[in-house]
């Protein structure tokens, strides 16, 4: 009975860490598509308010399940990590069903404002709920998308892997999200012209959803008419896979137990006694 109920926290856990991403980053979206001349926002507070979303989502939940949320993380962390293949589902399908409520939460909060610029639901504010190739307008094949997809997200999970494996000096628990949401942002601003930075398929597939069911009747395709809803889904579990398994093979591989001294290794740290050097030694808490 306890492990039913600490598993049905993990999937509460996973529903609210999710949603309060998709609150902030569908809700700037809004924001910004609905503002006239830019007064509400650009791409930059677009990509601040995503990061700021990851780092208030995995506070809430990292705690209880981990703070994944997002189902490219969850399957990556099930293949090199260890997580249960049982679990992975289940997350995916609480990450998918929080994105999917936050979104309707910000798609009738700005009902008003969303009528008034486009009456007609159109792809002109698709893009507040769901990504886009060219993210709606410049001219971007499905192939170029779906590599975007796959390097953005590739690099997620190789740096969360990277901040979060014991043995690589990982940051202090409470820096962690911090860290991650930062790493969004700077995705958001190297990797969003593209294809939007979906990088999570809930993120993408579960406002998709909510807004097909409220007035988008094309939300399940691109600007162009063609089927597009699959992309964020397959391309960011790929780039997930991609991304984690360099990890292992780049550096995890390489690391060190840390109560093992690394006399092989040349070159001490800055300031740092050769005879004293461990590979993976934590940063001593301050």
């Amino acid at each position: 009975m306890k492990n039913k109920r600490q598993f049905i926290g993990e999937l509460s856990a996973e529903l609210a860490g999710t949603a309060i991403l998709i609150l902030f980053g569908c809700g700037v979206v809004a924001q910004v598509v609905t503002s006239t001349d830019g007064a509400n926002g650009d791409h930059n507070s677009i990509a601040w308010a995503w990061g700021l979303g990851v780092t208030l989502g995995v506070y809430v939940s990292a705690r209880i399940s981990g703070a994944h949320l997002n189902p490219a993380v969850t399957i990556a962390l099930a293949t090199y990590k260890g997580f249960p293949w049982r679990k992975v589902l289940p997350y995916s399908a609480a990450q998918l069903v929080g994105a999917f409520i936050a979104a309707l939460i910000v798609r009738f909060t700005y009902a008003d404002l969303i009528d008034a610029v486009d009456p007609g639901h159109t792809i002109a504010t698709q893009g507040i709920f769901s990504t886009l190739p060219g993210n709606g307008g410049a001219d971007v094949t499905l192939t170029t998308a779906f590599f975007d997809q796959v390097v953005g997200t590739a690099i997620l999970v190789f740096v969360i892997f990277a901040l979060t494996t014991a043995w690589n000096n990982p940051p202090m628990a409470n820096m962690g999200p911090l860290l991650v949401g930062l790493l969004v942002v700077a995705i958001g601003m190297a990797w969003g012209a593209n294809a939007g930075y979906a990088i999570n398929p809930a993120r993408d597939l579960g406002p998709r959803l909510a807004s097909l069911i409220t007035g988008y009747g094309g939300a399940m395709r691109d600007q162009n008419g063609t089927l597009y809803f699959w992309l964020p889904i397959v391309a960011p579990i790929a780039g997930g896979l991609i991304g984690g398994g360099l990890f292992k093979l780049l550096i995890e591989r390489n690391l060190t137990d840390p109560d093992e001294p690394s006399d092989e290794l040349d070159g001490p740290v800055a300031g740092e006694d050769e005879s004293d050097r461990r590979v993976g030694e934590p940063v001593p808490a301050r």
